[in-house]
């Protein structure tokens, strides 16, 4: 699915008028539109995705994830008429196709034929006054399931927060088209800017957090009336009932630590904490305490070798081991007993090692290794992506998080951190934390 530059339906940008030209530049000036159209495509598998300026007579595009090689640019125009985009501004009405060729109402359009896709998904973005400004739309050559709640939700939330990134990217242009009127008002309006930004990024922060919250109390509910039926009734159900609720209870422990782990993803920053020069044998055998119950009833072998002393944040440095071992515990072998290996020292950086070091610093190198059920070396960078996992859900439990913590932990150090394995040998981490 590849689109020409050349192709008589996309026009050069020069036939953008200013004004459009400038929709085209807020849009790009807001540093979270990549990372909405980064997360988009993960989630969904669609291959595309854009923000489109549209109006009465010209499809725009403003910021596009291609994975497709379709050949859209930021400021490419494609023939309105061409597009679904134009029939969604007319009805303000979202479009979602799982396939078109199962679609009653799509499968004879000419739009996918046109654009060789069969899978589709595209919102309305509307602004603050309500008169639309365009569409966050995504699409696919293969069939995919988006006309789900989740999927469509999450469109319309993405949808929503553009249109108040786009609001305040205006409102800031304003405010300096004012300022060069009026030089004596520069500063005051500027500081209100600012407490107004700092206001609206606590509130979003505020806004994670409470929506965490809120989302674990109804299942703290059901977990407390499963609690109760599985204390006095249990026994009165049938196998095929007690099944089921064996069931529930699962769903509920995951989605719980689903959203546990997703807040302190969300949570761990590096520029707003102290770094403390810490012995990371002390956080090593707070580590081991925390652990005992479940060293003893694995019998798990836990050899500490060498530690050094390192600036480091205490306790995301806590986390970050702590997930490790928890991960070696987690994916040990049945048929040897576990063996989990740490160490540290201090070492030169090595470009052998990783471009990322620098052979002018010197490093905290800490290793976590394990004899456990190990994995494919094809996974080594994407085992520390957000929602990965290796291994089936009914086997292993976990939301494929924590490795995505531990990656955020060492960024926040400035460290870089490699992971290496062989299946049913043993999985290990090298971890490099600047030591000054």
């Amino acid at each position: 699915m590849k689109k020409s530059n050349k192709n008589p339906d996309k026009m050069e940008v020069n036939v953008i008028d200013e004004r459009l030209q400038k929709d085209v530049e807020s849009i790009q000036r807001i540093p979270i539109i990549p990372k909405i159209l980064d997360v988009i495509c993960r989630t969904t598998g669609l291959g595309l995705v854009a923000v489109a300026r549209v109006t009465d007579e010209k499809w725009i595009t403003c910021s596009v994830l291609d994975k497709l090689e379709f050949g859209l640019v930021p400021g490419d125009e494609l023939k309105l008429e061409t597009t679904i985009c134009h029939e969604i501004r007319q009805s303000g009405k979202p479009v979602v196709i799982n396939d078109v060729a199962a679609d009653n109402h799509f499968c004879n359009h000419p739009t996918p034929a046109m654009y060789g896709f069969r899978s589709y998904i595209s919102v309305p973005i509307l602004r603050k006054d309500g008169t639309f400004f365009g569409t966050l739309c995504g699409l696919d050559p293969k069939p995919a399931n988006l006309n789900t709640p989740e999927v469509v939700g999450m469109f319309n939330l993405f949808s929503d927060l553009i249109s108040f990134h786009l609001q305040a990217a205006e409102e800031i242009e304003n405010s300096e088209l004012q300022l060069l009127k009026e030089r004596e008002d520069r500063m005051k309006i500027l500081e209100k800017k600012n407490a107004e930004l700092k206001k609206m990024n606590q509130d979003l922060e505020a806004f994670a957090y409470v929506a965490g919250h809120d989302l674990q109390e109804p299942l703290r509910k059901i977990e407390t009336f499963t609690s109760l039926i599985h204390k006095k009734d249990y026994q009165n159900l049938s196998e095929t009932a007690k099944n089921y609720f064996d069931r529930i209870i699962k769903s509920v422990t995951r989605m719980q630590a689903l959203i546990r782990d997703l807040l302190t993803y969300s949570q761990v920053k590096g520029h707003e904490l102290a770094f403390k020069n810490t012995s990371l044998l002390t956080i090593v055998n707070d580590i081991q305490q925390s652990f005992s119950e479940e060293i003893s009833q694995k019998h798990v072998k836990f050899i500490v070798g060498k530690m050094c002393t390192a600036p480091v944040i205490p306790f995301q440095m806590y986390q970050l081991l702590q997930n490790l071992v928890s991960n070696s515990i987690k994916f040990r072998r049945h048929d040897i007993p576990p063996v989990i290996e740490i160490s540290s020292f201090i070492e030169k950086g090595n470009k052998e090692v990783s471009d990322k070091l620098s052979e002018d610093k010197e490093y905290c190198h800490i290793t976590v290794a394990d004899n456990g059920i190990g994995f494919e070396a094809e996974h080594n960078e994407r085992i520390f992506k957000v929602f990965q996992r290796l291994n089936g859900r009914e086997e292993y439990d976990g939301t494929g998080i924590g490795l995505s913590i531990v990656q955020k932990i060492v960024d926040n150090h400035g460290g870089f951190i490699a992971a290496t394995a062989e299946v049913n040998k043993g999985a290990r981490f090298d971890i490099y934390i600047p030591a000054n």
